[in-house]
Formats: C-alpha cells, structure tokens, sequence
C-alpha cells in the first residue's frame, strides 16, 4: 500500500460529549473508537469492524458531477461521533485512516484503497468504507476479491442501492459511474460470473442503452418507482432469491438513491428518490441473508448538504448496518 496515499486519523479527531466515564450505557462513539494504522503489523480483537475513508471525488469529476465527496468520510465520522454505543461492550470499533489522492491517477488511488480493503479483512474486520465518489466501488470489490482469492477463492456478488447502473463505457477514461462495467470485463476476462443486483434506479437517470446493457449482462434490478410501502415483501422475496445464490456478498450504497428530501448534500440529487425508512428496510433485509461481509457508502458531498442533513444520514445507515450485522450473528 502507497503510505503517499494513506493518512492515520489523529487519536484527537473522535471528539464529543461525555455523559459518563464509566457506565458504558453511557457511552457514545467517541469514547470507544480505536485507530489503527494499516502501514503497521496490528493485533486487533477479531470480529470486529474497521472503518476507512476514501478521500477522493475524481472520478465523480470526470462523471460531471457535483465535486465534493473528498470531504465526505470526516463529515460522517463526526457525526458518528455522538452516537450512542446500543452494542455489546466487546464490540470493536477501529478507524482504519484515510485514502487520500495527491497528486496520483484514479486508478492508482483504487489500487491503494484495495490494498487497504484487503488488509482490513485480514484481521478479521468488517470493512466499512467512506466515500468519496461512487468509483470507490471498484477498488472496494478489489480489495475483496483480492482476500478471497487468497482464502478459499470464494465467488462474490455485488448488491448496491443506487439511481445508476453505473455501467457506463470507459474506454475513454474510468469514472464514478464505470466502475460496474469494468467489474463486469474483469469477471468475464477471469472467467467469473458477474452477480450484479441494483435496487433503487431511476428510469430518468439511465439511457436506454445502460438498460439494454443491463439485460444483456443479465444484471438483476429494482426500479425505484415498484420500492414502496405496499410492494415491500415482493421486494424482500426478491433480494432473497438473490442473497440465496451468493456466497459472499459486497454491498454498496450510493447516497443519490435516497430523496433530495432528505440527502441533499450528494453530487446527483434524486427528487424521487427513496424514503430513508426503505433504504434501511433493504440494508436490513439484506444483512439478515447472512452473506454480506462489506459495505460502504458513496457520494455525500458536505459542501451541498444543509444543516448536515446528508452525513447524518449517512452516520445513521452505518450505524444501522453495525447493529444489523451483530442482531443477524446473534441469531445464529
């Protein structure tokens, strides 16, 4: 891993209020946070999860998208900051540093980021990633595959909540909205099936030829308009059918699927977006398959964002998802 591209979080950074010193029914995120440095040999407590930042918007430029997204890890890390601890007091909670791009290609800030993914599972952390821009995906999914293909080679499917496919060509450069593309050429050159699910698209945001490509590759897909209140268990049958046929399963989720309502601050707000009350039925549906071993959540852009509305909600899925992943595991 390029340590150019890598930064520590500074012990100082988890910062907030303090009801007691004591009483872990007390406790607040802060106050159990643990950073860790990933250019070192580290012996942490297994089964728990690592946080890491994707510090990058570059491939949301070269989608001509709204920039900002760089800001967007430390923006949901504070608000992180004061959430209560609602776990077991032998939880693990370590941040994992930053990816930063200096100065570097696209590509090559990705590769770092995989490296980095790769480690964190390693250890034997849950990786969850801040982003950035959506192009974190693909060197998230590297990372993962990467671990796997030195473990036990098991196959990986990719579930994501988004208003994009995110299939768009790249033969004149990567962006935030190729990267399930290239991951498509990458199985095929492997020999690999692409199991690719995305729920939560937009017939206004994709041309005809991304959902004519979508068929061709046989991607599954739920259109954001049939996610509703009286359509939930169909959806849930559907996510089941296909959790079932995955062993592993990547999840990633692009802020842009939820309601300009109430996520802002992302680069391509979505007016008829998801209710936020849906998106956490999907994550918990999802978790609770019992195949999901990574998640991250792209494209909050502070600069956008009113009263941090966004990166609330982003703190609040990641959240949600820590919770859900030790209910599903508790189950068993």
């Amino acid at each position: 891993m390029n340590p150019n591209h890598y930064q520590c979080i500074p012990e100082n950074f988890w910062q907030g209020r303090i009801d007691d010193l004591e009483d872990y029914d007390a406790f607040r995120w802060h106050q159990i946070i643990e950073p860790i440095n990933l250019l070192e040999d580290i012996l942490v407590e297994k089964d728990g999860f690592g946080l890491l930042g994707f510090c990058c918007d570059d491939g949301v430029l070269q989608n001509l998208g709204r920039t900002g997204t760089s800001k967007g890890p430390n923006s949901i890390r504070k608000e992180l900051s004061n959430l209560p601890c609602s776990f077991p007091t032998t939880t693990k909670i370590y941040d994992c540093g930053n990816i930063v791009a200096a100065d570097v290609k696209l590509e090559d800030l990705q590769e770092t980021l995989a490296k980095a993914v790769c480690e964190i599972l390693k250890n034997g952390l849950f990786p969850i990633v801040l982003g950035g821009g959506h192009e974190i995906a693909y060197g998230h999914y590297k990372g993962i595959e990467r671990f796997l293909e030195e473990t036990n080679n098991e196959s990986l499917g990719i579930f994501n909540l988004d208003a994009h496919f995110d299939m768009r060509p790249y033969d004149k450069g990567t962006s935030s909205g190729t990267m399930f593309a290239q991951i498509a050429d990458d199985c095929k050159t492997k020999n690999k099936p692409f199991n690719y699910m995305v729920a939560g698209i937009q017939q206004y945001g994709n041309t005809v030829s991304l959902f004519k490509k979508a068929d061709a590759l046989k991607v599954k897909y739920l259109m954001a308009k049939d996610i509703n209140s009286a359509n939930m268990f169909n959806v849930g049958q559907e996510l089941l059918r296909y959790a079932k046929k995955q062993e592993n399963i990547y999840f990633t989720l692009c802020s842009d699927v939820i309601s300009s309502a109430y996520a802002p601050g992302v680069s391509a707000p979505q007016p008829f977006g998801l209710h936020p009350e849906k998106v956490l039925k999907l994550i918990k549906m999802m978790i609770r398959s019992g195949k999901v071993i990574a998640f991250d959540i792209a494209e909050i852009a502070p600069r956008f964002d009113e009263d941090s509305r966004s990166s609330k909600l982003a703190a609040i899925i990641v959240f949600a998802v820590i919770n859900s992943i030790l209910e599903e595991k508790e189950s068993y």
